[in-house]
């Protein structure tokens, strides 16, 4: 069985283990919200975007840091071993504060493509570069402010709190559903300017 089988065939283990950590994982890993940077990778070739192998959708490159490490470092390093992207790091641009499913903070930086060539990794299947002021509609919704307001001219960052209901969990299914049908084409572009 292809690629699409193998999307297929994963949906209920992915969405076993995203619903547990989304509804209680969390909650065992201690008092403090689990904590992210991601970037907003800028080149001449516009955004980069990743597609996890769990929940099918566009994202943002990024991860957690490792005990001891600055936000930066960990964010280059989680480019580079996602997508195979070097960057330097620009700028700080926001704070996304998240509660209910899923409850973290997200730190997310602007960044500029220094090196390397995008290309897939285990962690992320698909890695591409769209045009930011038009992404893919399958981008998942939760990505669409961080990338906006890192689009801003340079400015005080942003501190975002926001509730990650039904609303977000519907429509982070259907993009996934949407991705694993049509084999994680990206879909139309969704204007909006910055």
């Amino acid at each position: 069985m292809g690629g699409r089988g193998r999307r297929w065939r994963a949906l209920l283990p992915d969405y076993a283990r995203t619903a547990w950590w989304g509804i209680a994982g969390h909650r065992l890993a201690g008092p403090d919200p689990h904590r992210v940077v991601q970037g907003v990778v800028l080149s001449d070739a516009g955004v980069l975007l990743t597609v996890r192998v769990d929940l099918r959708g566009w994202e943002l490159p990024g991860g957690a840091p490792d005990p001891g490490e600055s936000e930066e470092a960990a964010l280059v390093r989680e480019v580079r071993e996602e997508t195979g992207v070097e960057v330097a790091v620009e700028r700080f641009t926001g704070e996304y504060r998240r509660s209910g499913f899923l409850p973290h903070v997200a730190r997310v930086y602007r960044c500029r493509a220094v090196g390397g060539a995008a290309r897939p990794s285990e962690e992320t299947p698909r890695v591409a570069y769209f045009d930011p002021a038009a992404p893919p509609d399958t981008l998942f919704p939760w990505y669409h402010q961080p990338l906006f307001d890192a689009l801003r001219p340079a400015g005080e960052p942003v501190v975002r709190h926001e509730r990650q209901g039904l609303g977000a969990i519907w429509a982070g299914l259907r993009i996934d559903l949407r991705m694993r049908w049509s084999g994680d084409r990206a879909g139309r572009p969704l204007r909006r300017t910055p």
